[in-house]
């Protein structure tokens, strides 16, 4: 059986895997202890918010089903009596599962889509042994009440660790919270690692200090405007790590002495409230796709290899079919205004044609509501020495063919409602690597070309993360690791982020 190293499907850094942790000892007079009770104290006192919110929550949800269910139907006091006891006891396991699987971790507050999953998996989890249960124990229980305390109980408990989530940004960007950090290794990998810490939404991290494996020198590292002393030499670090009370000694990359030299610090640091933690350079490679099994005294990683077909791209198609439907019904009125709106404001056909490449190298006709003159493709070549795209794609944020209406439509992603018509077709998803044009895809390095092994979408990485505001470079990575470690909650936090973009628009023109 494995357990997961790592299971947020956004980050774009290797996995860091925790190796050991020792509490600190109450006693100690050392500021070491004090600092290890604080770290404690706002953990636990964290920890503790998150049971209070998530006990009124489900008590709430439980009650509130009944009143639903039951109403003003006129309910025997035998009756009431089971009820008020099996609502007890679906509180009981809801809680108990939370806590089981590890929804309050310290090590994953505040991480947003692990924290999620782990609070959808235990509710179903939870809800699923109790339906077997009163099955077997042939527990006569109203199937409406039973059913709507898990919809509405979940969502509730997902908006209350959002809600709990931004609070502990907001301390965090003022430098409370955090876990005081120093890293480890060769100098490039050491920059590396305070790259990718630097621009992690959630900040769990602090870097106060760095050791360096393979130079003397002390001259600081310099990243995203903070400076980072190096504060010792590798083998000083566990003394290093005390005198800066230090949360979390990190590992990264190769050291001399190899695991020899990680267990000796693992020694170290024994006694203190400081974390040992291994960071893996696997670039582009998710959490879900990476795995810890250890084999006898050998521990293993294990990477998964990228699957294009099975259940999980029929879920993946499930969900554009379902979510598709249901928003072409409730946006129809919008559609027609929009189609209005651009009829009115300049001749020419409403809706806009243009071939794309899809899965595989399959082309496809692509619908947007037309933003441009008609005879803006003709009028291309004489601006691509204006263009201030890419270099592979063509942008420019004063382009003269775009209409009135088109530049609303254009800066709010209207224009591309008419593409779930695509998605209903099979040709598009909701969420994918942005839909490119033949000509884009020539000029395509063999590598890119993996951008085509699932659909374009009409959303992605690319349109929550700066849209015509990124390079090439930049588009091209971001589509690559879609590709290779998407996954269906992914898929959903990218359509949440998508409406926020939408709302507060960024690179769109």
């Amino acid at each position: 059986m494995s357990a997961d190293v790592n299971d947020n499907p956004f980050p774009i850094t290797g996995p860091i895997t925790l190796v050991r942790r020792r509490a600190a000892s109450l006693t100690g007079e050392s500021s070491v202890a004090v600092k290890s009770l604080t770290q404690r104290e706002w953990s636990k006192r964290y920890r503790r918010q998150l049971v209070l919110t998530d006990s009124l929550i489900a008590l709430f949800a439980v009650s509130a089903a009944f009143v639903v269910r039951f109403g003003d139907e006129p309910v025997g006091p035998e009756a009431q009596q089971l009820y008020v006891l099996l609502s007890g006891v679906i509180v009981f396991v809801w809680l108990a599962v939370l806590a089981v699987t590890r929804t309050r971790d310290s090590r994953i507050i505040g991480s947003g889509v692990i924290e999620y999953k782990r609070v959808l998996n235990a509710s179903a989890f939870a809800f699923g042994i109790l339906a077997i249960a009163f099955l077997v124990l042939k527990i006569d229980i109203a199937r409406g009440y039973f059913i709507l305390a898990l919809p509405a109980g979940t969502l509730a408990l997902l908006a209350s660790r959002w809600l709990w989530r931004r609070w502990l940004l907001g301390r965090r960007r003022v430098g409370e919270y955090t876990a005081r950090t120093v890293v480890v290794g060769r100098r490039d990998d050491v920059a590396y690692v305070l790259e990718q810490v630097a621009k992690q939404h959630s900040m769990s991290y602090t870097v106060v200090g760095a050791a360096v494996v393979d130079e003397e020198t002390a001259e600081p590292f310099s990243s995203r405007g903070t400076s980072v002393p190096v504060i010792a030499h590798v083998d000083g670090v566990a003394q290093a790590a005390a005198n800066l009370t230090a949360d979390a000694v990190i590992i990264a990359g190769p050291v001399d002495g190899g695991s020899e030299y990680i267990r000796r610090l693992g020694w170290d640091l024994e006694g203190t409230a400081t974390e040992l933690v291994l960071a893996a350079r696997l670039t582009d490679v998710a959490g879900p796709r990476i795995h810890f099994r250890p084999v006898e005294e050998l521990p293993l990683i294990h990477v998964e290899i990228p699957q294009f077909e099975g259940g999980h791209h029929l879920m993946k198609r499930a969900l554009d079919i379902g979510l598709t439907s249901l928003g072409m019904l409730l946006i129809s009125p919008l559609l027609a205004l929009i189609a209005l709106a651009v009829k009115l404001d300049s001749p020419g056909p409403v809706l806009f044609r243009q071939e794309r490449v899809g899965r595989n190298g399959e082309r496809f006709t692509m619908f947007k509501f037309r933003s441009m003159v008609t005879d803006a493709e003709a009028a291309l070549p004489a601006l691509m020495a204006q263009s201030e795209g890419n270099g592979v794609l063509f942008k420019m944020k004063n382009d003269p063919r775009v209409t009135r209406v088109g530049r609303i439509l254009r800066k709010y992603s209207l224009d591309e409602f008419p593409q779930l018509w695509n998605i209903l077709t099979g040709d598009m998803s909701l969420v994918g690597p942005r839909p490119p044009l033949a000509n884009e895809v020539a000029e395509y390095e063999k590598d890119v070309h993996r951008r085509l092994h699932i659909k374009p979408g009409l959303t992605g990485m690319w349109q929550v993360s700066g849209r015509s505001d990124l390079t090439w470079d930049e588009s091209v990575r971001l589509d690559l690791y879609y590709v290779e470690n998407w996954s269906i909650t992914g898929d959903l936090m990218i359509m949440w982020q998508t409406v926020k973009v939408v709302l507060k628009p960024v690179g769109a023109y």
